[in-house]
């Protein structure tokens, strides 16, 4: 597949950073002419995995959260996250709807959110490297 446009951005992982992370992504994802349905997907999407490098990726140290979107000729969109953090020891229990590691206040349905409103999603993670979520989504030509 031919990229038509790219972005990355770095961002410092503080909860200010998280609207912006959102809204900018949203904007340049609208090139494509999406349905309000399909901008709201990937904002939400991105919400969430950003959120989670905020929350649980720096609990006791602040760090960097690097995004990449990818435009490609076919209207796919490929979203890419990334922290260098603590890292998930148990990706597929950490994907599990309301598993959290972020106490009482988290309700523990990021993955599934992300799950929901894109396409596919896939996590890597390796202890003390960082977590890397990749979001997909296809926006239908009208």
């Amino acid at each position: 597949m031919k990229v038509k446009n790219q972005l990355k951005m770095q961002l410092q992982a503080k909860s200010a950073n998280e609207s912006f992370a959102r809204a900018s992504i949203g904007a340049f994802v609208a090139q494509l002419d999406p349905t309000i349905e399909e901008i709201s997907d990937i904002k939400t999407a991105v919400s969430e995995a950003v959120t989670n490098c905020i929350i649980h990726a720096y609990k006791n140290f602040s760090g960097e959260i690097y995004i990449t979107v990818k435009i490609f000729e076919n209207n796919k969109v490929k979203i890419v996250i990334r922290d260098k953090g603590c890292g998930i020891d148990d990706v597929n229990k950490a994907m599990q709807p309301l598993y959290t590691t972020g106490g009482e206040e988290r309700a523990g349905l990021g993955f599934a959110v992300m799950q929901s409103f894109c396409d596919k999603i896939r996590v890597i993670s390796k202890i003390g490297k960082g977590t890397t979520v990749t979001l997909f989504k296809e926006i239908k030509s009208k």
